[in-house]
């Protein structure tokens, strides 16, 4: 049977879709990306297909993306590029759609081969698709039919299904899940409040962060895979968690229940910026689990140490602020291919092709940069006390991030990637390096199997560039806020197609008017309509 030309299918869909009753407000269209996804299927050795396969690709997301225009052309092809993975995560199961962690089945995964390490992630990540079935089934997996893998890792669930509902708000579904909410985080509470009731202590490797320096110093300075500590990042969650499920009381008009949980997030707030702040370092560090009054945090400055900005935790005093004054030092965590997850100069700072092929002691890892990325983006939003960063350095930092996401094979040929944890300084993929030698000169099925952590799905990017670089921030009381951290000099930027609760939003920065021909400035749009506009890059604020 002759095959048609993919140029004519194109052509086909295209025309199908002017059938379709005219919209009179165009910005951006579907076709526009068409050629990125083209590209990566190309390019592409699909080894694990799932529900949604590389010919599915182009149909989903065109559906179910929102559509961005930059002219830094480098981050916009990996937008493109990790909602082209993203999807690849999507599963189907009888229990409904879950989001995978690896695409080959691993070992130490759960049910359906979820992991729930990066779920609050891909919850971040996926609350963008148009149609909200896929996180919404995600997330009643997580609550109702995963057991005890809820609790597996750390897993900042109710801060990331707060996110969720602020795009597709559903207030049924906030009341059937706020009594699982408070279930997991009393669990929580039974298995990992110290003996003081006051803070919670996680092992390094149940953060996904195994043979971590903190660990290490902990542990005599030999190396282990995990050691119990009170970690910066496992309260974090936890504050983040209580203050979530406090809101979400208050909208289910649950006062009592939303005081008492807003009591353990002061709570929490108050013993990590007591306990776990150095003074030595000016930076959050990790306590001994069994610690007491005279205890100090450990000297080591960590990624994790950002991790409370995340949920906007540290008040906004100067005193907390210096500690950014590391990210950008290269004594600090500032390397040529990515941030470092323990800073440069510590003397077990170390980028090693020996032991553990996952280790948290010097690489770059996706996952640890999401999230200072996302802690930075509040610092520059939320904050008064600042440091010495900026919204250049976001941009500079962002720009790095996508620019990691490249891999050159054995012949020379570059193409897009994705994987586990990457060299700083060549940009190696540490993990695939030494996997596909690690059994008789090939891959290990105990490790996962073939190309086990290509297409990783264990950070984020693409809701990095909407709601913090492109800077659309949704509210729960219908609020819509823009607060874009783009560099000065663009002239222009459009981000479309974004679903919110039913309603199409467009922003436009057009300094000339010229490019998008709707006007020039700043614009927020609703359904085609013009609601908010300023003449410069600035914060934009409309209520529906």
């Amino acid at each position: 049977m002759k095959r048609i030309p993919l140029i004519i299918l194109f052509g086909l869909f295209i025309l199908l879709i002017g059938c379709e009753e005219p919209d009179p407000f165009k910005v951006l269209e579907a076709s526009y990306f068409y050629e990125y996804i083209e590209a990566f299927n190309e390019n592409d050795n699909e080894l694990y297909k799932q529900y949604l396969p590389n010919d599915s690709a182009f149909a989903f997301l065109s559906q179910n993306i929102p559509i961005i225009e930059i002219p830094d052309k480098e981050i916009e092809e990996i937008y493109y590029f990790r909602w082209w993975t993203f999807r690849k995560h999507i599963k189907q199961s009888e229990d409904g759609f879950v989001i995978t962690e690896f695409l080959p089945k691993v070992p130490w995964s759960g049910k359906h081969n979820t992991i729930n390490c990066p779920a609050g992630h891909h919850i971040y990540e996926g609350r963008w698709l148009r149609d909200p079935i896929y996180i919404a089934d995600y997330i009643d997996f997580w609550l109702n039919k995963s057991g005890d893998g809820i609790r597996k890792y750390g897993f900042w669930v109710a801060d990331a299904i707060l996110a969720f509902q602020k795009v597709h708000r559903n207030d049924s579904l906030i009341a059937s899940q706020l009594d699982l909410l408070v279930d997991n985080y009393k669990e929580w509470e039974q298995t990992r409040l110290d003996s003081n009731k006051m803070l919670f202590w996680q092992l390094d490797g149940l953060e996904g962060m195994e043979v971590s320096v903190s660990g290490r110093i902990l542990n005599g300075g030999k190396p282990i895979g995990g050691m119990e500590a009170i970690r910066p990042s496992m309260n974090s969650y936890m504050f983040g968690d209580a203050r979530a499920i406090a809101t979400l009381a208050k909208l289910t008009n649950k006062q009592s229940l939303a005081q008492d949980f807003d009591a353990k997030a002061q709570l929490i707030k108050q013993e990590i910026q007591q306990r776990l702040w150095n003074e030595e370092l000016d930076f959050f560090t990790v306590l001994p689990r069994a610690y007491s009054e005279a205890s100090k945090p450990i000297n080591v400055r960590e990624l994790i140490g950002y991790t409370p900005w995340y949920f906007n935790l540290p008040d906004d005093r100067i005193n907390y602020s210096i500690a950014w004054n590391k990210l950008m030092d290269t004594k600090g965590f500032y390397a040529p291919y990515g941030l470092t997850v323990c800073e440069r100069s510590h003397p077990f700072f170390e980028i090693n092709y020996t032991g553990h092929e996952c280790q948290w002691n010097g690489p770059s890892w996706p996952y640890a940069t999401t999230q200072t990325l996302k802690g930075l983006s509040n610092l520059l939003n939320n904050y008064s006390h600042q440091g010495n960063v900026s919204k250049e350095d976001y941009y500079q930092l962002l720009l790095q991030y996508a620019k990691s996401h490249v891999i050159i094979d054995e012949d020379g040929k570059q193409q897009k990637w994705i994987d586990e944890n990457l060299n700083p300084f060549t940009g190696d993929w540490i993990s695939r390096t030494r996997l596909k030698t690690w059994e008789n000169r090939t891959w290990s099925q105990a490790k996962g199997g073939e190309e086990r952590g290509k297409d990783y799905n264990h950070s984020g990017f693409c809701d990095l560039v909407i709601a913090d670089f492109l800077g659309l921030k949704l509210g729960l009381d219908n609020t819509i806020e823009v607060n874009a951290l783009v560099p000065e000099t663009w002239d222009w930027f459009c981000l479309d197609k974004v679903n919110y609760r039913g309603r199409e939003l467009t922003v436009i920065w057009d300094r000339t008017g010229k490019k998008y021909q709707k006007g020039k400035g700043l614009m927020l749009y609703i359904d085609g309509e013009l609601k908010a506009k300023a003449l410069h890059i600035e914060q934009l604020k409309y209520s529906l």
